[in-house]
């Protein structure tokens, strides 16, 4: 009895193929070009920013603008940062703090100015401070109830009129930030041992928290094993909002 003969395989219907070729090639693609045109348009948008403020501010004949026939975007953020530098110096000197101290007495008597003023030079100072520790450590506390665990930012120690009506323990003040905005959340003050510090940079738990988990940092081997050990804890009572 004769065999029937083996028929090859049929070939690959092309379409599909070339389909598929078509979409990884678009996505590939979209993943080169679109961090390139976001930080591209953050970019432009900040130096006109900043060139809107400075422009009004500086006579004209400075300005490349007024030579030239096109637009030449940047000078301002350039004339901007010479001017906080030139600032900086002269702040530094005997005459610029005396010029300053009688700016911020003037301020002093303004009685809505004087609030305002006092709270972002505050902010200010802690925020850009060399040797400030705040926002520079990345911890976990159990929020919002135990066995959920949240990141936060360590911020400076509570001031010797909070600590002194805080029960008798050391305590941290912690920003918890949202997902995604990160520039809202919850601040409250804690006991230290309920805040388990992580080896996290502060930039590090930021893009952990505002991509909701998808961008894992670096170290993530090391913090899956730092909540590994704070899950062995005993049970913490969860933080209370301030």
């Amino acid at each position: 009895m004769n065999q029937p003969p083996i028929l090859p395989p049929p070939p690959a219907t092309r379409h599909h193929t070339f389909g598929a070729g078509i979409r990884t090639w678009f996505l590939t693609g979209l993943i080169v070009a679109g961090p390139l045109a976001l930080t591209a348009t953050i970019v432009w948008w900040f130096i006109s920013l900043i060139d809107g403020w400075v422009k009004p501010l500086v006579p004209a004949s400075l300005w490349p603008d007024y030579y030239l026939p096109m637009h030449l975007p940047g000078v301002g953020v350039i004339l901007a940062f010479l001017g906080l530098t030139m600032l900086g110096f002269l702040t530094a000197n005997l005459a610029g703090r005396s010029l300053l101290k009688l700016g911020e007495r003037i301020l002093d008597r303004m009685p809505v100015v004087r609030s305002i003023y006092k709270s972002l030079k505050q902010i200010f100072e802690t925020v850009f401070s060399q040797s400030g520790t705040g926002f520079r450590r990345v911890g976990l506390v159990q929020f919002p109830q135990p066995g959920m665990w949240s990141i936060v930012f360590i911020s400076a120690p509570p001031s010797s009129v909070l600590a002194d009506n805080l029960p008798a323990v050391e305590h941290m003040s912690v920003f918890l930030p949202c997902t995604p905005n990160p520039t809202t959340g919850f601040y409250f003050y804690l006991p230290a041992s309920e805040v388990i510090e992580v080896p996290l940079t502060p930039d590090e738990a930021a893009k952990l928290i505002m991509s909701a988990g998808l961008i894992q940092p670096e170290t993530q081997q090391r913090f899956a094993a730092m909540v590994e050990s704070a899950r062995k804890t005993p049970s913490l009572n969860p933080p209370a909002a301030a």
